[in-house]
């Protein structure tokens, strides 16, 4: 057993979700990636003297779906707190958070690893705005500071510290982007930073209870650049307490070039924040009523739908990922499913087709062309054989996505291509095969009778896909051994 196999990482997570709301969380400015720096601010947001902040109804309606999703608790009274520190770009001083009353308490979220499904226990969720942006690669001398992003409203979902490894926080944090967008309050678009994560990694030795010394890697917003962060982590922890030295708890920075975590500060606790209540912000009280409603118009799941496409229409775990990494396509696949008896072919179809045409047109599943009624036909006709699949994929489908409204049967019938099982038909092709090749027929005689796979081939080519495959081939069979 090497060193680092006698020990075991222990990961919490903070995770920040930028919420898809129409204005910032205490004001009116308006939210929108990308905008000339500094155009999207206004006193409010910069706490001028005598303005005053006030609570954003979608803010708090985002927070409530989120939570019921994941189980929680929904706390009917809330409060908000102010946490004082200094970053350059925190334009206030301080942020407008939630301490002591968070919105959502408990709950868990479902993940996925290595085909075993886990539980990673969800603390609390908390309502808070974000800082501005400090950018350090435009100018050599100076930092300099956008404020458009100062106030956006955050959701912040403290984990338990339940997860042990990259895999997992990976699968966490795809699972978690995965459900913003399936409840539509954020993109979860990690590279616009609407999904980013803080990483509490520890290390102890197997079979310990107690936790060990936590670092705090900030402002992780690449799955890949968590992974590498994580790695590097619990190694230099490892090989720092085995020469015998302490680990520290500290605020560290994550740099991609080189992968190496660097110290930024000591890590805080509570009580350095000086937390107090928001003076200028009431109690939000929420009507249990409220919750209910909410909870009414919660979409399925995406573990839910998972689970409901491998036990009720027994797909691979494979095709249903798939099929339910997007809401819409999941959805789309559901209706599809529900329809018909041919669960894998209609999988097929959505993997190979129909999900690559989306993309392709960039459509939504809701304005795909061609209707579910006809979709069904299609596949209809491939599983009695009236077509065969080769000729459907490539000839039929792209004609019915030209008439979309045509009947699949009648698209076939008007491009003959419905396979034909009549015996004339069929015999006349076979004799005509056969005696092009008599070369072949004697071989194939003499017990070369792999050559049946080369006379099936030239019957289906100068078919042009209309012969029945099982008919002619028993066809086929049987004149050769006349």
């Amino acid at each position: 057993m090497s060193t680092y196999d006698k020990y075991e990482t222990v990961i919490g997570l903070e995770t920040h979700v930028q919420l898809a709301t129409n204005s910032k969380a205490f004001c009116g400015d308006a939210i929108e990636f990308g905008a000339s720096p500094n155009t999207h601010i206004s006193t409010i947001a910069l706490a001028y003297p005598g303005t005053l902040p006030k609570a954003n109804h979608q803010h708090i309606q985002f927070a409530i779906r989120l939570g019921l999703a994941l189980g929680s608790t929904i706390n009917l009274e809330n409060r908000f707190d102010r946490k004082n520190y200094f970053y350059a770009d925190l334009p206030k001083g301080y942020q407008i958070t939630q301490d002591r009353l968070p919105i959502c308490v408990g709950g868990q979220l479902p993940i996925r690893v290595d085909g075993k499904m886990r539980h990673i226990r969800i603390h609390h969720i908390h309502m808070e705005e974000d800082a501005g942006k400090s950018i350090h690669d435009l100018d050599p001398k100076h930092s300099l500071i956008d404020l458009n992003r100062a106030g956006t409203p955050l959701l912040e979902i403290v984990s338990e510290p339940d997860l042990r490894s990259a895999d997992e926080v990976d699968a966490f944090m795809t699972t978690m982007r995965q459900l913003v967008r399936y409840l539509e309050i954020s993109d979860g678009n990690m590279e616009q930073a609407s999904l980013r994560c803080d990483c509490n990694i520890s290390v102890r030795l197997k079979g310990t209870e107690k936790l060990g010394q936590r670092c705090e890697v900030k402002n992780l917003n690449s799955m890949r650049f968590a992974r590498k962060a994580i790695e590097f982590e619990q190694k230099r922890q490892i090989d720092l307490i085995e020469s015998g030295g302490k680990v520290l708890q500290q605020t560290l920075n994550f740099d991609p070039n080189t992968g190496r975590t660097s110290p930024l500060r000591s890590k805080e606790d509570a009580h350095d924040y000086r937390y107090f209540p928001e003076p200028d912000l009431p109690p939000i009280k929420i009507k249990r009523e409220q919750v209910q409603k909410i909870k009414k118009q919660l979409p399925p799941l995406p573990w839910q739908l998972l689970e409901t496409f491998t036990q009720t229409y027994q797909l691979s775990e494979y095709d249903a990922n798939l099929l339910t990494e997007e809401k819409g396509i999941a959805l789309f696949a559901q209706k599809l499913l529900q329809a018909s008896a041919h669960h894998k072919a209609i999988a097929n179809l959505l993997i190979n087709k129909i999900i690559p045409y989306l993309k392709q047109e960039n459509l939504d599943a809701e304005d795909f062309p061609i209707p579910i009624g006809n979709l069904l036909d299609f596949i209809d006709l491939i599983q009695s054989e009236q077509v065969s699949h080769s000729i459907a994929y490539q000839r039929l489908f792209p004609a019915l996505l030209e008439r979309p409204t045509v009947s699949a049967k009648e698209v076939a019938t008007q491009m003959n291509l419905l396979q034909s099982k009549d015996d004339d038909f069929l015999l006349e092709l076979v004799e005509r095969i056969l005696a092009q090749h008599p070369d072949k027929v004697k071989a194939y005689q003499n017990g070369k009778k792999g050559l049946i796979g080369f006379f099936m081939g030239d019957l289906m080519k100068q078919s042009k896909g209309k012969a029945h495959p099982k008919e002619a081939k028993k066809l086929l069979e049987s004149k050769l051994a006349e």
